[in-house]
């Protein structure tokens, strides 16, 4: 076993190999995060790290969700390696709204739930978001207007309005998820003309 480097190079050079020639559905979700994790800890066995942050956190999904503080303070967990977490969720969420901009909402329901799915059904606090639509119910602008407690956050239907006179929108949804109920988003609209 001479020849077997400690830094696991051979199971990571596996991995990349299954990802590369099978796609992303060929890694399991400990396998992802073991990746992840050793762009940023090159010499180091990821895989024990990538399995406790799964377990603390419960999903792919809420792991990479979770607030950078959060999963700093799971033990072993350098800035780097938080970093290496983070841009795998803002290129997840940068291609999922790409599915969404410049194009008919409500033409494209489900890129849109499965936008704002990815961006809020693991947060842990509720928040409100605004989405403003032209009148060929194209995005004009996806706005946070608050963000609360695990069971509220503050709506100011006058602050809506205002801001979608100055967007010059004609139509409006209005979003916020359930940290109470995960992976529940619900939705309301209103249209002007």
């Amino acid at each position: 076993m001479a020849d077997q480097l400690p830094d696991g190079t051979g199971h990571r050079a596996r991995l990349r190999k299954r990802l590369l020639e099978s796609g992303p559905d060929a890694l399991l979700d400990h396998e992802l995060v073991e990746y992840l994790l050793a762009l940023a800890i090159p010499r180091r066995d990821t895989k024990p790290l990538a399995k406790r942050l799964l377990h603390e956190f419960g999903s792919y999904g809420a792991l990479l969700a979770a607030d950078a503080r959060t999963i700093a303070k799971v033990g072993g967990v350098s800035e780097g390696a938080v970093a290496a977490l983070k841009i795998a969720q803002a290129s997840a969420l940068r291609l999922l709204k790409s599915e969404v901009a410049a194009r008919p909402l409500l033409g494209s329901w489900q890129a849109l739930l499965d936008y704002l799915h990815a961006d809020m059904a693991h947060n842990p606090v509720e928040r409100v978001r605004i989405l403003y639509l032209n009148s060929k119910n194209v995005l004009l602008r996806d706005e946070q207007m608050s963000e609360g407690s695990v069971d509220e956050a503050a709506v100011y239907v006058r602050e809506i309005i205002r801001r979608a006179l100055d967007l010059h929108a004609t139509a409006i949804i209005i979003v916020h998820n359930h940290p109470t109920r995960p992976k529940k988003i619900t939705f309301d609209h209103a249209y002007a003309h």
